[in-house]
């Protein structure tokens, strides 16, 4: 049985975190919004299940994923459930939770990104605040980028097992996810991320390895991949590519 996957069509978005792992090893899936209304999948199915008045776990909000009856959200949790299904994290449980710690902070990122285009509420049209988003993309640019892509820089180069990977000899989901907010900066902040990235070598040298991973490639250039866009979590307003 196929894992589902259900998340927003149209927009790569957090839901993209968990379709690299997926696409990395291979592994069967439903992109369950993306299908066929016919089939009985599409935006109404995804729909059906946010909307079920009898689900004694709902989720929150996509992405969540179905495995058989089981429903897990939240993509850092869904990242961990698969993990080592998937063989994406180590067999200690010191592993696991660096792993999963890297994740969370991967996660801390993406939403200070999201928030220089909607500082003050994401109901709000980004034309609606952008005096503030200009003042909340200055900081993140100048402080907080630099400050992450340092982190992960450190841990690359201080990783017991060599600087391959975050965690270990071998590719985590970490990995995975660290390459899509790479991707991701690089789209919305190209100015800023270019100067940022500029000084953590080891984390580029990463990012590439895992763009060269044959499945990896292969979805990259797949219609599969939703190209990036002014809807999703990375938007692209040069105003905000603060140097």
């Amino acid at each position: 049985m196929s894992y589902e996957l259900h998340y927003w069509p149209g927009i790569q978005g957090r839901g993209e975190f968990v379709r690299l792992a997926l696409e990395a090893t291979g592994t069967p899936y439903v992109d369950v919004a993306r299908g066929a209304e016919a089939k009985g999948l599409g935006l109404p199915a995804l729909q059906r299940q946010l909307q079920s008045k009898t689900a004694t776990q709902p989720p929150f909000a996509p992405p969540f994923l179905k495995d058989g009856e089981f429903v897990v959200g939240q993509t850092a949790l869904i990242l961990q459930y698969l993990a080592p299904t998937l063989k994406l994290v180590g067999r200690s449980e010191q592993a696991r939770v660096w792993t999963q710690q890297i994740q969370l902070t991967i996660a801390d990122a993406v939403t200070d990104a999201h928030d220089t285009h909607h500082p003050v509420g994401s109901s709000l049209f980004h034309e609606d605040q952008k005096p503030e988003a200009l003042r909340r993309a200055t900081e993140f640019c100048r402080v907080r980028l630099p400050k992450y892509m340092q982190w992960f820089e450190a841990i690359v180069v201080r990783n017991p097992a060599g600087s391959r990977h975050l965690v270990g000899g071998k590719l985590s989901y970490a990995d995975l996810s660290l390459f899509q907010l790479i991707e991701g900066l690089r789209y919305a902040f190209p100015k800023a991320s270019q100067r940022v990235l500029a000084q953590t070598p080891q984390v580029m040298k990463l990012h590439h390895r895992v763009a060269t991973l044959p499945k990896v490639a292969a979805y990259l250039r797949s219609e599969r991949r939703i190209a990036f866009n002014e809807q999703g979590i990375f938007r692209q307003y040069p105003e905000l590519d603060i140097e």
